[in-house]
């Protein structure tokens, strides 16, 4: 009887044999949105308020200090078009007043309000254009263009208002009643408007031509030169974005206090480029999140409402503010830097 034979060794397999193979699959690393880290900051900051003092986390009062960020949060949202290009607009502090003063009069005058609103924010967007027009075609920096604008709408909003506060609107028409009082699900309209804005401001940074082009100028103007982009279209068109979003704080302002005060808005043009890099829009240029600036600015508002239940006189609110924005911005970099030496040691 005669033993078995060994086993041959296996052929190699052929090329077609190999191709019909399954390929393997890589695995799917999950990214994380660059504004992760903002919004988480947000909630921590919520919930370590919330902790010591249980009051805060009550609905109405997370509400109200939503609805106060509205109006700076609008402004920073628009500030990210211009933060991206390299360009800085402290004009929409003065638009946000002049469209408080100036929707009054046109209202007071017997304009219809929806109306009235129209025109605030087609004013603020051509105030935005022309710091843009001058920006490009007289090669002046935007930072000193939109200073001396800022300097200019406030002193037309004090001039045209007296010096004094506008009253006597009717508060009774629709106009009032739905952006300024009116609510849906139980949240306050101007904040649903505020939610609009940012998704729709998203999807314009993000996902179209035109944000393509402003990250594409902000990271290096000389090659989008180079490569034949409409830079001027483009620096006009962002400037007027951002007076634009000014013009609907203006109006959602004016609804809802129901009256006109020139002196209106102190400070937001700071504060709105605060919100903006802590959202992770830097000054460099190239980048932006509109939702990291409308979580930036919920922080800052979180952080003032936070001082009124721990009873920190109002004196120093300026001061803690100041201190969380050099914080979160001083922050930024720092973590940016561990972010890129995970991703590094993830893949050698």
């Amino acid at each position: 009887m005669s033993s078995p034979s060994p086993p041959s060794p296996a052929a190699p397999a052929s090329a077609s044999e190999k191709d019909a193979r399954p390929a393997a699959r890589p695995r799917l690393r999950r990214s994380v949105p660059d504004e992760a880290g903002v919004i988480g900051v947000l909630v921590l900051l919520v919930v370590g308020v919330g902790l010591l003092r249980p009051g805060f986390l009550d609905s109405g009062n997370l509400l109200t200090t939503a609805h106060n960020s509205v109006y700076v949060g609008l402004m920073a949202c628009g500030m990210v078009f211009a933060l991206a290009m390299r360009e800085v607009d402290l004009s929409v502090g003065g638009m946000y007043a002049m469209g408080v003063v100036v929707g009054a009069l046109l209202i007071r005058e017997g304009m219809n309000p929806w109306l009235a609103a129209v025109a605030v924010m087609a004013l603020s967007a051509g105030f935005g254009a022309m710091n843009g027009a001058i920006t490009t075609y007289l090669r002046l920096p935007s930072f000193i263009v939109t200073l001396a604008t800022l300097m200019l709408l406030r002193g037309i909003g004090l001039a045209v208002a007296g010096g004094k506060q506008i009253a006597e609107l009717p508060q009774e028409h629709a106009f009032f009643r739905v952006l300024g009082g009116g609510e849906l699900l139980g949240v306050p309209n101007a904040v649903w408007v505020f939610l609009v804005a940012v998704v729709a401001l998203t999807v314009l940074f993000t996902r179209t031509r035109f944000g393509a082009r402003v990250r594409a100028i902000g990271s290096n103007p000389e090659a989008a030169e180079f490569g034949g982009l409409p830079i001027a279209r483009t620096r006009i068109t962002a400037l007027a974005l951002s007076g634009l979003m000014a013009g609907l704080a203006a109006v959602l302002s004016l609804a809802f206090f129901i009256a006109g005060d020139p002196t209106i808005g102190q400070g937001y043009e700071l504060t709105a480029i605060a919100a903006a890099i802590i959202g992770g829009t830097p000054l460099g240029g190239g980048t932006g999140s509109v939702p990291g600036a409308a979580a930036g600015t919920l922080i800052l508002g979180v952080v003032t409402a936070a001082l009124v239940f721990f009873e920190v006189p109002i004196n120093w609110t300026t001061f803690a503010t100041g201190g969380v924005i050099l914080v979160a911005v001083g922050a930024a970099p720092l973590l940016r830097r561990v972010r890129d030496l995970r991703s590094a040691g993830r893949n050698p």
